[in-house]
């Protein structure tokens, strides 16, 4: 069965945050999602999902990490991986946008710290989305 385009779209997503972070967020995000999406020939479709997701962080980054801060009450954010903080801001910029389900945010951002991260980080990622969830008022 073939991935969803929202599934693959998440994960270019991913890819463009972290390529961002880890070149030091003062770059452009947009510019720098735009020459990943380039160098891997994402297809239109995939890469219009992953451009809503980018947009948003890119927006809404000084709320957003403020939240993730809210509830990452052991961590600072700067402290966490690479991978941890670009699938936790990508998770925090979907339920933001609103569109998708909670609880699927949650299994599809604990999928992608699993696939790029590790099972310590998915576990974390776990929480913390639920947490942060909860706090935005989209779990009870």
């Amino acid at each position: 069965m073939p991935t969803r385009i929202e599934t693959r779209g998440r994960s270019r997503a991913l890819q463009a945050l972290y390529a961002w972070d880890v070149r030091g967020t003062p770059h452009d995000l947009a510019r720098v999602a735009s020459n990943v999406w380039d160098d891997l020939a994402i297809p239109p479709d995939e890469r219009a999902f992953a451009a809503a997701l980018v947009q948003l962080v890119a927006a809404e980054r000084a709320e957003i990490d403020a939240d993730l801060t809210e509830v990452t009450t052991n961590w600072r954010l700067e402290r966490l991986g690479h991978i941890e903080r670009s699938v936790l801001r990508l998770a925090a910029a979907e339920l933001l946008q609103g569109g998708t389900p909670p609880r699927v945010v949650i299994q599809e951002c604990v999928r992608l710290a699993e696939r790029f991260g590790t099972a310590q980080s998915a576990r974390f990622v776990n929480g913390v989305i639920d947490a942060l969830a909860r706090r935005m008022g989209r779990l009870s």
